[in-house]
């Protein structure tokens, strides 16, 4: 019975570690690369509107990524190496500036960001549309810690949020609004974050 009861106790003790380390990784991660992450949102803002695509790291070290190419048709995935020639030539092919697109993806390697999309959002029957960012921070993984992702949303506007800094439906509502099921907290008045055990 006591050994049942360690074993329980060292379970919640892990599990609290765990997501007490992860939430004070994240904070320090935008506070370290914040400067970085606004250069990477804009520009993918300004290549996406010219031709929307999605990019995401498949493997751990973050040197094979995925390219989501949306034509007005079809949409092609490839998996490519990001040093591999075939990257640029691919994004050619189709019409994408490849260049800024490549640059885009090394300065999401050079800080750990695992995915980067466009979401679409409605506000009144309204579109509208943020970025998510994905980052996978290097942290000490605690005994039976699943991985955590760390996410940012990026809108276009200021938010609402609650007096816990969750984010809010509108300015006039209590309702809380979930992006991919999930619940976001503030960083500033557009930008917010969740802490999810997938990336995207």
């Amino acid at each position: 019975m006591k050994k049942g009861f360690y074993y329980i106790m060292m379970f919640v003790l892990t599990y609290a570690l765990g997501s007490c380390s992860t939430k004070i990784v994240s904070t320090n991660y935008y506070n370290i690369n914040k400067n970085k992450l606004l250069v990477i949102e804009q520009t993918y803002k300004a290549l996406y509107k010219t031709k929307p695509f999605s990019a995401a790291f498949t493997d751990r070290a973050l040197q094979i990524v995925s390219i989501e190419l949306i034509t007005d048709s079809l949409t092609y995935i490839y998996e490519i190496g990001v040093d591999e020639p075939r990257l640029l030539d691919t994004l050619a092919k189709y019409g994408y500036q490849a260049k800024p697109i490549y640059y885009l993806i090394k300065n999401m390697q050079s800080i750990s960001c695992a995915w980067i999309n466009n979401f679409d959002y409605y506000v009144n029957d309204h579109q509208r549309r943020l970025v998510l960012i994905s980052i996978k921070p290097k942290l000490i993984r605690y005994l039976l810690s699943p991985p955590k992702y760390y996410i940012l949303a990026y809108f276009d506007r200021a938010q609402s949020f609650d007096e816990k800094g969750r984010l809010l439906d509108g300015k006039k509502v209590t309702r809380l609004r979930q992006l991919n099921g999930q619940t976001y907290r503030k960083i500033t008045d557009r930008i917010c974050f969740t802490i999810a055990e997938k990336y995207r």
